[in-house]
């Protein structure tokens, strides 16, 4: 089933937020994230608010979304000039789910075209789509990069069907060589995921599926180590004993593997999970992310961030429909973290990046930490002494680890 919404405080109908989100935001980056919920068939693995045609029920539809989506971004436009945010444009936007490409390709773009209208986009802003190999086409992707999308994160996962059929994966291995073909055609650039460490996967077949990954010359690669969520199916699995659990050497193992395929072939990490051919190829929406930004999300379970205030939306699409055809805020709860919870996070998320984080911003505790993490090989020693820590590769192997001793826990 889809995740469970966090506890929070009452979000008001109108969307205001406290003004202590507008403190700074003229210097922090404003990007969109736009959640489409919607799947042809729910993966054993996951966990994520999405929905099947046979559980969305009444009140909710397909055909629907896009304008449900649009009135979202309007709404957002008022409730931040209401809450005294400065005008920023957006500098990323990203479509995910779910499976984004299950809605026509010009749904899509109206959504976008909405954003730009709403709060402008910024020169050379960032436009991602996912995307399931079997739900595009060639003219999928003319249409997303003629109404000004950028980029297509395309979920192979694997390139082996036997460990495709334990993740409920429906489409061909074959398939996405095309798809990447057919984005790169429109002149879009390509990213594949990948997840590693399903149960019955070996070290083979996960190499199988780098290399053919590299062979298809994306400009990014993400590699995922499989996460078992409780309530998916595959945890029911695991229990009942079907399929085997999960290992986490076997994880030390692929990932060791993936890093160093993917510099022999000429990527670069510049987070623990993501590789890409050089700066300018990197996920600049995650990144936004992973230093602090503001965004807003769209659609039902959506979260949104803005100078520490956090929101998230109903779940259900019908809730969410009927929220904003009332001209309320689709927020369920938010909350504003504490100082200890914001540091932990800043710490959870910078420490992972290649770029790392500056070891003067660390509470004394944790910038005395430093010294036996680089003794114990998890951080490079040369750019600590820069004043950076920035993860080994035994680090990345151990980044919660790393985490726990900077902070204590």
């Amino acid at each position: 089933m889809p995740s469970t919404l966090p506890l929070g405080d009452p979000a008001p109908s109108n969307g205001v937020l406290p003004a202590s989100a507008a403190a700074g935001a003229a210097e922090r980056t404003f990007s969109a994230y736009v959640h489409i919920p919607f799947c042809a068939v729910r993966c054993g693995y996951c966990d994520f608010n999405t929905y099947t045609a046979t559980e969305l029920g009444h009140g909710a539809s397909q055909d629907t979304y896009a304008a449900a989506a649009s009135r979202e971004v309007v709404f957002g436009a008022g409730a931040l000039d209401a809450s005294g945010l400065p005008r920023r444009p957006v500098e990323t936007v990203f479509f995910g789910g779910g499976t984004p490409t299950l809605l026509p390709a010009s749904d899509l773009v109206s959504i976008l075209d909405t954003v730009r209208e709403e709060w402008g986009l910024a020169p050379g802003a960032e436009v991602t789509t996912e995307a399931n190999p079997e739900s595009v086409t060639p003219e999928t992707f003319r249409t997303l990069a003629q109404g000004g999308f950028t980029r297509v994160s395309l979920g192979m996962q694997s390139a082996v069907p036997h460990v495709l059929d334990v993740l409920d994966r429906t489409h061909r291995p074959s398939r996405v060589p095309l798809a990447v073909q057919w984005a790169k055609d429109a002149g879009l650039q390509v990213s594949v995921d990948l997840i590693y460490g399903t149960p019955g996967e070996s070290l083979a077949d996960w190499e199988l599926s780098l290399t053919e990954a590299i062979s298809y010359q994306p400009d990014h690669i993400s590699a995922y180590a499989l996460i078992i969520e409780e309530g998916t199916r595959l945890a029911a699995q695991i229990r009942r004993g079907e399929v085997p659990d999960i290992d986490d050497d076997d994880h030390a193992d692929k990932y060791l593997l993936a890093d160093r395929l993917l510099a022999e072939a000429g990527f670069e990490w510049y987070e623990v999970s993501n590789w890409s051919r050089g700066a300018a190829s990197q996920c600049r929406h995650n990144l936004a992310y992973w230093r602090g930004g503001d965004w807003w999300g769209v659609g039902p379970g959506a979260h949104s961030h803005a100078g520490g205030v956090r929101w998230w939306n109903v779940k259900h699409p019908a809730a969410y429909q009927q929220r904003l055809d009332a001209g309320e805020s689709p927020a369920a709860g938010r909350e504003t973290p504490d100082a200890e919870a914001r540091l932990l996070e800043d710490v959870m998320l910078r420490s992972r990046l290649r770029e790392g984080l500056q070891i003067d911003t660390l509470p004394d505790a944790a910038r005395a930490a430093v010294a036996g993490l680089i003794a114990d090989g998890l951080v490079e020693g040369p750019e600590a002494l820069r004043g950076r820590l920035r993860l080994t590769l035994d680090g990345r192997l151990l980044a919660d680890a790393v985490v726990r001793r900077l902070l204590g826990f």
